[in-house]
C-alpha cells in the first residue's frame, strides 16, 4: 500500500514523499532507518481520481466545485488574517450555504479538536484529490499554510475554468446533433409513414424513384419494429456506456480519441497545462519532483497518458533527469518539453512549469476553436443531406407525376 510521508532530512529541510509498504508502522520505520524524521504517514487512496472530481458514493454526498473554491478563498483569507486553523473551520462551517460541505466541516473541527492535523482531517473524509491533501500537509510542516492555499486556489480556478470553457464549446454542436437527430426521427417515423398512401396509388401508374424506395422501406421498418428496437437499442447503448466504464473500455476509448486529428492535440495540450499546473503547486510546497509526479500524473483524465506516466518518477528515482524522463512518456510536446528542460537546468523548474501551464492553456483555447468550428458545419452538413434525402424522397414523386400532366398514366 502506498502512503503519503513529511519528512525532515538530515540538512533540516522539510519535504515529502510517497512509499510503499504493508502499513503504517512499517513505512515509518523503513523511513527512520533511512535517517528521516518522520512528521506524519497517511494514505494514498483515491489517487487515481479526478483533480476535479471529489464527492460521489459518498456518506456526506457531493460538494459543488463552486462551493469548494469559494471555501478554500475563505479558509486562506482567514488564515492571512491570523486567525487559528479550528476558529477558521468554525467560522466557515457556520457560514457555508453548502449543506453537504457543512457536514465535512464539522467531522473536519471534530478531528482536529482531537489533535488531529488538518491534512489528515481532510485526508479521512476520502472525497478530496489528493493535490489537495499533499498541498494542505506541505503547507502545514513549512508554516506557509495560507500562501499554499492561496496558490491551490489559482490552481482551482483555472483548472475550473478551462473545465468550463470546454464544456461550453463543446454545448452548441451538441445541441444541433440532438435537434437534427430529432427533426430527422420526426420526418422517418411520422411524415414518410403517413405518405405511404400516396407513394402507393402513385406506384400503380409508374415505378416510384429509387431514393423513395428506400426511404420507405427504412422508415416503415423502423415504425413497424419501433416496440422491440427502441428497447434493443437502449440496452445496446447501456451496455456500450457500462463497458466504456471499465478500465478496458476507458483504455480503448481514450486511445481512440488520441488517434483523433484535433481532438488528440487538444487532449494533450490541455493534459500538459493541467500537469504542469499540478507540478508547480506541489513543488511549491515543498514535495519532492518523484512525489510530485506520482500525485499529479495520477490526476490525469486520459488513462493513456497516465498510464504512460506510470515510469517517469521511477526514472527520476534511479537518477534520471526531470526532462529525460518526461521525454520516456512519448506525450508530452517537444516545445513543452524544452520549456521543462530549460527551467530543470537554471534551477526555475517550479517557474517554468507555470509558464509551461499558461502557454498550453492558450494552446488547448486555440485547438478548442478549431475542434468548434470543424464540428459545428460537420454537423450541419450531414444532418442536412440526410433531411435533404428524405425529402426528395417524399417530393420527387409527386413531381413527377405532376410534370408528366393527366396523360402520364397511359
Amino acid at each position: 500500500m502506498e502512503y503519503i510521508c513529511r519528512l525532515g532530512t538530515p540538512s533540516g529541510e522539510v519535504i515529502t514523499r510517497i512509499v510503499e509498504a504493508a502499513g503504517a508502522g512499517d513505512a515509518k520505520v523503513q523511513l527512520e532507518r533511512e535517517g528521516f524524521k518522520v512528521f506524519a504517514v497517511s494514505t494514498n487512496g483515491g489517487g487515481l481520481s479526478s483533480v476535479l472530481s471529489f464527492g460521489g458514493l459518498n456518506k456526506k454526498g457531493r460538494i459543488k466545485q463552486s462551493d469548494f473554491l469559494l471555501f478554500n478563498q475563505q479558509l486562506s483569507a482567514l488564515l492571512r488574517a491570523g486567525i487559528p486553523v479550528l476558529q477558521s473551520i468554525n467560522l466557515l462551517k457556520n457560514r457555508s450555504g453548502s449543506a453537504n460541505l457543512r457536514d465535512v466541516l464539522v467531522d473536519v473541527e471534530e478531528k482536529i479538536k482531537s489533535g488531529v492535523p488538518l491534512s489528515e482531517a481532510f485526508e479521512a473524509q476520502g472525497m478530496f484529490p489528493k493535490i489537495y491533501t499533499a498541498s494542505i500537509l506541505s503547507g502545514e510542516k513549512s508554516g506557509a499554510l495560507d500562501d499554499v492555499l492561496l496558490r491551490f486556489v489559482d490552481y482551482l480556478k483555472r483548472s475550473v475554468g478551462v473545465s468550463r470553457k470546454l464544456r461550453g464549446a463543446l454545448a452548441y454542436p451538441a445541441f444541433l446533433l440532438v435537434a437534427s437527430g430529432f427533426m430527422v426521427a420526426f420526418l422517418t417515423l411520422y411524415i414518410v409513414p403517413r405518405m405511404s398512401d400516396l407513394f402507393k396509388g402513385l406506384s400503380a401508374n409508374r415505378g416510384l424513384p429509387t431514393v423513395t424506395v428506400v426511404v420507405l422501406a427504412l422508415s416503415s421498418g423502423v415504425a413497424n419494429n419501433i416496440w422491440w428496437l427502441l428497447p434493443a437499442l437502449l440496452i445496446v447503448l447501456a451496455g456500450l456506456y457500462i463497458w466504456l466504464r471499465t478500465d478496458g473500455g476507458k483504455l480503448m476509448l481514450h486511445r481512440f480519441l488520441l488517434r483523433l486529428p484535433i481532438a488528440g492535440k487538444l487532449i494533450k495540450n490541455m493534459a500538459t497545462a493541467q500537469l504542469s499546473r499540478s507540478l508547480s503547486t506541489l513543488l511549491s510546497g515543498g514535495i519532492t519532483v518523484p512525489d510530485s509526479w506520482e500525485i499529479a500524473s495520477q490526476a490525469l483524465n486520459n488513462v493513456e497518458l497516465r498510464r504512460r506516466s506510470q515510469s517517469v518518477s521511477h526514472m527520476i528515482r534511479e537518477g534520471r533527469g526531470f526532462t529525460e524522463a518526461l521525454q520516456k512518456a512519448e506525450w508530452i510536446p517537444e516545445l513543452g518539453l524544452d520549456m521543462i528542460g530549460i527551467g530543470e537546468k537554471s534551477g526555475s523548474l517550479r517557474e517554468m512549469l507555470d509558464e509551461v501551464a499558461a502557454f498550453y492553456d492558450a494552446e488547448a483555447e486555440v485547438r478548442l476553436d478549431q475542434l468548434t468550428t470543424l464540428l459545428e458545419p460537420l454537423i450541419l452538413v450531414f444532418m442536412a443531406g440526410i433531411v435533404v434525402v428524405i425529402l426528395l424522397a417524399i417530393y420527387l414523386p409527386i413531381i413527377q407525376t405532376i410534370s408528366s400532366g393527366p396523360t402520364g398514366g397511359r
